[in-house]
Parts: structure tokens; C-alpha cells; sequence
């Protein structure tokens, strides 16, 4: 019996972090179908929204640069749960907010708990698994994206139901709290001591910073359309607000099938393969959209192709770093950072365009992310590790 416990522990703690990951998801999307109505609720244009979306951001960036250094100090799922709990209290402040400068505050908040969460999920999970962390690390994006996949349709009822968009807000903060006490109660997973020095140890900067910056745009393009597709379709009248809710929840479908997808693929290819084939679908997709603009049709052959071609990116870069060093809090931290970075500047861009120039500028600012993706995956495949550095 000790022995079955003791094999089954891993699976209830992994479970744990897959329904943290569903509520991260639904959070993530939560607010793109939401941004007309946040303009309106703040009397505000959405070029001003947009600006004060940031601070959601950076506390996303912020969230994930700190909260990598208190994983490495403090009990790991202490911290986990009560960056659940607080995400699930401020998101459903977000709809009482009438001034713009509240609703920073609290998006700022709200973007802390959630990079220190997410921060938790890919350190914890590597912890927990080593070296075989490969598809459980798919399997935690997946639900991530299932999560992302049911919160515009979820919104979607409840604006063809109620007329009303906010609803949605309470119900996702009171989904987090059975999960909450769940993980609370859950064995903590021990950070390896080759981790543990690298904590404090050398750290190969260059590789980093590389690192870094792939995470900046492969999140950039993925929140960047996630959020503003919604907008997107709305402004160039190619359909209602139902059919938009449905199609920005069918991204975030495809999505979750290539992430479902990617949990049996990540076992059988390298990392770096699943990240080419990854972007080249995406600059496929974004192609299709740029070259029939005016297609409903091309819009959401584009919107499957890009949700599907998006999914596995994130958890195979992280699984390929991994692979290259050690990976403590810290550095996940820093690379989360650099994520909530691509977060913010790619949607803000996006948000300050969008009404001067045009909705299509949208589309530009993907295809170019993208093909900044591209050419530092290439770099990062040439590039020659140091020597000294804690590496696998």
C-alpha cells in the first residue's frame, strides 16, 4: 500500500497544478472578449483601456520575476495556492472598477498572482518529474488552453443569456477556490540541489537573454491575437459579437487540440523540431489572414491555424531550456519575465494602433513577432553554450 502511495502522489499533485492551469487559462481569456466593455464601464477609448491593460502586464512580469526567487526560499505550494487565491479575489474586483486608474490597480494585482503562478506551475513541475518532464510539461499547457478554450464561449452565453459580459468574472473567481484548498493541501515537490545551485550559481547570460527574448515574442503573438481578435473581427464588421466570442474561443480551441496533440508529439520529437514546424504554421496562418482581409472565411481558417501552430511553442522552448541548464525558480522566473514582457508590449502595441490606423496593422504586428520568433529560434540553435555554466 506504501508503495502504491507512494506512486500515486505525483499523479494527485500533477492533477493539482493541471486545474490551477484550467483557472489560469480561463482568467487569461477572460479579458479580451471583456475589453468593449471595459471601455465602456471606464468611459474610456480603447487606446486609453489599453494603457492601463499594461499594468496587468507588468504586474504579470513582475509577478513572474519575484515569485521565481520565493519558490526557491519558501515552501512551493504555499506560495502556488495563494497566487490562485488572490488571482481569483482581484478578477472579480475587475468588473467594479469605474475609474480607469482603479481598474490598473487592480489588473496590476491581479497580474502579479498570476505570473507568480504560473512562475510555480513550470518550476514545480520540472521539480516534480526531472527529466521526464517533457509531456506532463505539454500536458499543464494543454489545460491551460482547454481553460482558454471555454472562457469565451462560457462569456458568449452569458452575453446571448444575461446581455451581460461581467457575469463571467464572478463565476471563473468562485471556480479557483475548491482548487485552492486542494493544492494547499497537497506535499510540497523538493527543488534538485543541480537546480538549488544554480539558483546562486553561474549563469551562462548569453543563453539567457536568447532564451528571454523567444519567450518575449512566442507570448507576445500568442496574448497579442488572443486578445484583440475578438476587436479585430468587430471593427472590420466581418461579424457580430456571438460569432467573434466564437471565433476567438475556436483560437484558443485549436490551441488546446495542438497542446493535447503536443503531449504525445514532445515524446517522440526534439524540442526544436516541434518549434520550427510550430512557426511555419503560424506564418502560414497569418499569410492566409493578410491575404484575404476582407474573408470571414480566411479569418478563421487563419485563427485555427494559428491557435493550432501556437500551442506547443511555449512548453517545447521551456522543455528545450530545461534540457540546456538547470532550472531554478530564478531562472524560471526570468524567463516567465521575459514572457509577461511579450505580454504587454505586443497588446499595447497592438491597442495603440488599432483605431488610428486600422484594424489590419493588427495582423502586421503578428506576422513581424513571428518572424523575430523565427530568426532567434535559428540563433538560439547555433548558439555554442559556455563552458562552467550548470547545464543537463
Amino acid at each position: 500500500m506504501t508503495f502504491f502511495k507512494h506512486r500515486s502522489q505525483p499523479i494527485r499533485v500533477t492533477i493539482g497544478y493541471y486545474a490551477a492551469y484550467i483557472i489560469l487559462g480561463l482568467l487569461t481569456s477572460l479579458m479580451g472578449p471583456a475589453i468593449p466593455d471595459l471601455a465602456e464601464n471606464t468611459h474610456s477609448s480603447l487606446a486609453e483601456l489599453s494603457r492601463f491593460l499594461m499594468a496587468g502586464s507588468f504586474g504579470y512580469l513582475l509577478g513572474g520575476f519575484l515569485g521565481g526567487r520565493l519558490y526557491d526560499r519558501f515552501k512551493g505550494h504555499t506560495i502556488f495556492s495563494g497566487a490562485l487565491f488572490f488571482s481569483a479575489v482581484f478578477v472579480a474586483f475587475v468588473p467594479l472598477m469605474p475609474l480607469l486608474g482603479w481598474l490598473g490597480a487592480v489588473l496590476f494585482i491581479l497580474g502579479f498572482a498570476e505570473g507568480t503562478l504560473d512562475t510555480g506551475g513550470n518550476s514545480l513541475l520540472t521539480w516534480l518529474h526531472g527529466e521526464k518532464v517533457g509531456p506532463y510539461m505539454n500536458g499543464l499547457h494543454f489545460f491551460f488552453g482547454v481553460g482558454a478554450f471555454l472562457a469565451p464561449m462560457v462569456i458568449a452565453q452569458m452575453v446571448a443569456v444575461t446581455g451581460k459580459v461581467f457575469i463571467s468574472f464572478w463565476i471563473f473567481a468562485f471556480a479557483a477556490l475548491p482548487v485552492v484548498v486542494y493544492i494547499k493541501k497537497l506535499p510540497n515537490p523538493s527543488i534538485s540541489h543541480r537546480a538549488q545551485g544554480n539558483a546562486h550559481g553561474p549563469i551562462d547570460w548569453p543563453l539567457v537573454g536568447l532564451l528571454i527574448a523567444l519567450f518575449f515574442v512566442c507570448v507576445g503573438a500568442e496574448v497579442g491575437y488572443g486578445n484583440w481578435i475578438y476587436t479585430y473581427t468587430v471593427k472590420l464588421r466581418l461579424a457580430g459579437e456571438v460569432t467573434a466570442n466564437y471565433l476567438n474561443s475556436a483560437f484558443w480551441g485549436s490551441f488546446t487540440v495542438g497542446r493535447l496533440l503536443g503531449i504525445t508529439i514532445a515524446s517522440r520529437f526534439k524540442a526544436q523540431v516541434i518549434m520550427l514546424v510550430n512557426l511555419v504554421g503560424c506564418l502560414i496562418s497569418i499569410g492566409v489572414i493578410l491575404l484575404w482581409p476582407g474573408s470571414l472565411t480566411a479569418l478563421w481558417i487563419g485563427t485555427l491555424g494559428l491557435g493550432f501552430s501556437m500551442a506547443s511553442f511555449f512548453p517545447s522552448a521551456m522543455v528545450m531550456a530545461g534540457r540546456l541548464m538547470h532550472l531554478s525558480g530564478r531562472v524560471t522566473g526570468l524567463f516567465l519575465f521575459g514572457a509577461g514582457g511579450g505580454g504587454m508590449v505586443l497588446p499595447f502595441l497592438i491597442g495603440q494602433l488599432i483605431e488610428p490606423v486600422g484594424p489590419h496593422s493588427m495582423m502586421w504586428i503578428i506576422l513581424i513577432d513571428l518572424t523575430i520568433n523565427l530568426a532567434l529560434l535559428l540563433l538560439l540553435l547555433a548558439y555554442r553554450p559556455k563552458r562552467g555554466a550548470n547545464y543537463a
